[in-house]
């Protein structure tokens, strides 16, 4: 929202509604988004809503784990293989891995903890925002979800949950991610030959490089999704009841609504 050009003008915005999708302040656990950042880089960022941010260091995580082979030395160790994951390792690239991956787990527990004291100061500050928006392509407006739907969407198929919440660019991220995963890594051909019995098939034509970027994705878009779709729900609240105290308190009383 642009404080120059808007009439509502404040110091710090609770959200902004556009036509691609939502973005919000609130309060976030730091160490709930280090260990997504753990788990996969750039993940604690899209939590964040810093999307610029995540979207770049998923690609590099993707781009690097692809070169030094991380994943494969990973299903060697698991294994107990552990000659094997020092032969599958490519030195040449392993000290750029290791500073990205410190620093995304850094800057997103640094990140969230400077936004919960900016959403603080927000919601103190009652900044309006717009809650409506259309355009020639879309219309998005604030309103309430179901948290469980979001997340049986994600469950699906990733992306859809997104989709639910109207994040149009995140849900295309991360369907378009998801598809690349699937196909190079034939998880779908791996589940055809299981339901028909043959393991040995099945577990043969599995590429478990690119098989080990799947579970982080699909368990963290249920958990966004779900997360988020609560998250959403609040803001709606906070902005309704904002609306009714400004709009319908009687004068010279004073109407406290609580949270619900």
């Amino acid at each position: 929202m642009d404080n120059f050009r808007s009439q509502m003008r404040n110091r710090r915005y609770m959200a902004h509604v556009s036509i691609l999708g939502t973005t919000q302040l609130h309060k976030r656990n730091p160490i709930t988004l280090a260990c997504w950042s753990m788990a996969f880089p750039g993940f604690g960022h899209l939590l964040l809503n810093k999307y610029l941010r995540g979207y770049a260091l998923i690609m590099w995580e993707m781009f690097i784990n692809q070169k030094i082979h991380l994943n494969l030395a990973m299903v060697s160790t698991f294994n107990g293989e552990f000659q094997a994951a020092r032969d599958v390792l490519d030195p040449k690239f392993m000290s750029l891995y290791i500073p990205v991956y410190l620093f995304a787990i850094y800057d997103s527990y640094r990140s969230a903890v400077d936004m919960n004291k900016i959403y603080l100061l927000a919601k103190r500050e009652k900044g309006q925002f717009t809650q409506f928006s259309i355009g020639a392509l879309e219309i998005n407006y604030l309103d309430k979800r179901k948290p469980w739907l979001a997340a049986v969407w994600s469950i699906g198929i990733p992306s859809l949950g997104q989709l639910y919440l109207h994040r149009i660019v995140l849900a295309a991220f991360i369907l378009l991610s998801t598809i690349v995963i699937v196909w190079e890594s034939n998880i779908i051909l791996a589940l055809h030959n299981l339901v028909l019995g043959d393991i040995a098939t099945s577990s043969a034509v599995l590429d478990k490089q690119w098989l080990m970027y799947f579970p982080s994705f699909y368990f963290f878009t249920i958990y966004d999704a779900y997360t988020n779709t609560v998250e959403n729900n609040k803001l709606f609240d906070d902005a309704q009841r904002q609306f009714l105290i400004e709009n319908y308190q009687p004068a010279g009383h004073l109407i406290t609504i609580g949270d619900a």
